[in-house]
């Protein structure tokens, strides 16, 4: 039974505060971690990192047939507490209407899409040194945070005007910008060489994901009004062609009139 408190003659749901894809990811990624740092704990740390060699997205194994599976699994998967506490926070925060607007099928689906999508640029990205003699890429790639970096995305499309804080500044700026200023960060810490071990070509990819599929109903529309418009040309062109061709000939007479 859902618990419903009332306030000031108000009804408020506790419901609205976990949705249930949010819930469904916030616990499947817990029960992950979980599992990952018991592994740690009596197996080792070898075994750990077995873990993540096995379900981590690593390029080289998902390209030759190795680890099919590991551009879904390595969702699930993260290296910390504080990795796992800040993706599930951002996803809370910014997911829960998404999840209450779409439905937890569309949630989902919408966020699967991202994060798997985003482990495919990873594969291409990784994969090409390859063809200049670099050796593949044996580190795995673990964590939520380029499908939660859709679920961004998705807010500054849905939502491009609503106040965002900056936590811990007291200044707020509409999503957009927000979003669009993590974009730019997350680009040029592709071209430096930093160290931090952060995976920014996941971020991106995610978000590039995210954003052809809210944006591809447009794309689709100018497709098929540009295929519109030459069947029209092309139609009056041809029209043109046979009026000039025979506009020197008398008219045919009839062979029958009806009135």
């Amino acid at each position: 039974m859902p618990v419903t408190y009332y306030s000031g003659g108000r009804r408020f749901d506790w419901r609205a505060l976990v949705t249930p894809g949010v819930r469904f990811l916030v616990l499947a990624c817990t029960a992950v971690f979980l599992v990952q740092t018991l592994t740690g704990l009596f197996f080792g740390k070898l075994a750990a990192f077995r873990m993540d060699q096995w379900f981590g997205l690593i390029p080289y194994a998902v390209i030759h047939g190795l680890r099919i599976w590991q551009p879904f699994t390595y969702i699930f998967l993260h290296a910390g507490p504080g990795h796992l506490i800040i993706n599930m926070f951002v996803l809370w925060m910014f997911g829960r209407e998404l999840d209450s607007i779409w439905g937890w099928r569309r949630f989902l689906n919408y966020f699967f899409l991202c994060g798997v999508g985003a482990g495919l640029i990873i594969i291409l990205v990784k994969t090409i040194p390859v063809f200049f003699g670099y050796p593949p890429e044996s580190i795995p790639t673990i964590g939520a945070s380029g499908a939660i970096f859709g679920v961004l995305i998705a807010n500054a499309v849905l939502f491009p005007d609503r106040q965002v804080f900056l936590i811990p500044f007291p200044v707020s700026i509409p999503m957009r910008a927000y979003v669009a200023v993590m974009v730019v960060f997350e680009f040029f810490s592709t071209l430096g060489s930093s160290g931090d071990g952060v995976s920014h070509i996941c971020h991106l990819g995610g978000g590039l994901v995210g954003w052809l599929y809210l944006r591809r109903d447009s794309f689709l529309f100018r497709v098929r009004n540009g295929y519109t418009d030459w069947k029209v040309q092309r139609t009056r062109k041809r029209f043109q062609v046979y009026l000039n061709r025979h506009k020197n000939e008398p008219p045919s007479r009839p062979d029958r009139w009806v009135n």
